[in-house]
């Protein structure tokens, strides 16, 4: 890390937080102080500036309006574009996923501009994709099977500049077989869940990523326990 504290930034929780997805900002405050590393976490409201010192930053889910706005408003500030340009870490949820892209489609399905961090495209498909979500993850991650909740119109294409974050197993992800994706330390995904909770390996990785270093064990067997217990019930 550039400070010796983490700071993790939660972005718009005005405009991206609908579907409980500030969760993500619980578990990693929770997963650092397990391992004793000094953090601090800022709420940005989407009338406020972005930080560009973070070393992790979240965006969450939101409806069509919120999501247009929140886009526009991100675009204008720049500051999640110079802090990703800088290597921090962005994790972001469904619209948030949608918005870091090169486009998404807007209330009316009208394309609208995103910010173009990651190399994919969105649009609206012909059903909704409600329901439980289970996938392989790319290989390379070293992570096990990702369980989330989707509830999402959304259709994403990737363009050659980004990878699948993993294959569907159960559910509809991107709309292609697969779900979510990624490039760099940038990793979009359709998981609510929250995802961070319900994968905690997930968590790490972003962790990892953030302080530049493998992180000590502790003791996740209540997580893996309710983890084994989501996706047999899915599954089976």
């Amino acid at each position: 890390m550039s400070s010796d504290r983490l700071k993790i930034v939660w972005i718009y929780p005005d405009l991206l937080s609908t579907y409980g997805d500030q969760g993500n900002t619980i578990v990693l405050e929770r997963r650092a102080k397990l391992r004793g590393i000094p953090y601090e976490t800022v709420h940005v409201r989407s009338d406020q500036p972005v930080p560009t010192d973070g070393h992790v930053y979240l965006l969450g889910g939101g409806e069509d309006r919120p999501q247009i706005l929140a886009a526009q408003r991100l675009r204008a500030d720049g500051g999640l574009h110079r802090a990703a340009e800088r290597g921090a870490v962005v994790f972001a949820v469904c619209a948030g996923y949608q918005l870091l892209g090169t486009q998404f489609g807007g209330e009316e399905g009208q394309p609208v501009q995103g910010l173009g961090l990651l190399d994919i495209t969105s649009g609206r498909g012909e059903r909704r994709a409600v329901g439980e979500i289970v996938g392989d993850v790319a290989p390379e991650l070293n992570m096990p099977r990702i369980t989330g909740f989707e509830n999402h119109q959304g259709v994403t294409r990737l363009g050659p500049g980004a990878r699948p974050l993993a294959r569907v197993v159960h559910g509809v992800g991107n709309g292609d077989g697969y779900e979510g994706a990624y490039a760099g330390r940038i990793i979009g995904t359709y998981m609510h869940g929250p995802a961070l909770v319900r994968n905690p390996a997930l968590a790490d990785l972003l962790l990892r990523w953030a302080i530049g270093q493998d992180l000590p064990p502790i003791d996740d067997t209540w997580a893996n326990r309710l983890r084994e217990e989501r996706l047999n019930a899915v599954l089976s």
